[in-house]
């Protein structure tokens, strides 16, 4: 499959500093993936909606301001209510130990913390997403 990886960096809430999120969104960039970054103050419904009408891949959520667990519960959610679940959501920021397993059970695939190479979660991507084309392609009856 030749296709370039999209994805949508978001800041949900308050939290007004960006610059961890800008930082991923360049690396990204420079990894040849297409990057839409959102700014500051989104709301989740605001989050999907971009990512649905982006065709987005992959939903990257920067969190320094604690509610971690609220807003990726309701991105998750909203993404299940467009049949969109399959939108590979990740993130990072500010996230206790203890809080990422629940995360991942709620269906979020990767939580970055601070200090992690960009080149992690571009290897992440690089891998996750191809593989959610494939699935895409079997839904359609396309094979593999």
């Amino acid at each position: 499959m030749d296709r370039r990886i999209r994805v949508l960096i978001a800041k949900p809430g308050l939290d007004g500093h960006d610059r961890g999120a800008k930082v991923v969104a360049r690396a990204l960039r420079d990894a040849g993936m297409e990057v839409i970054y959102t700014g500051l103050r989104q709301t989740p419904e605001m989050i999907v909606s971009a990512a649905l009408q982006e065709d987005v891949d992959a939903i990257g959520l920067s969190i320094l301001s604690g509610a971690h667990m609220h807003y990726f519960s309701e991105v998750r959610r909203l993404l299940r209510e467009q049949a969109a679940d399959d939108i590979l959501l990740f993130g990072g920021g500010i996230i206790p130990d203890e809080d990422v397993p629940h995360l991942k059970a709620i269906g979020v695939a990767a939580v970055f913390g601070p200090g992690t190479s960009t080149q992690d979660i571009v290897a992440f991507l690089k891998q996750r997403v191809p593989e959610r084309w494939v699935a895409q392609q079997a839904s359609e009856g396309g094979g593999v």
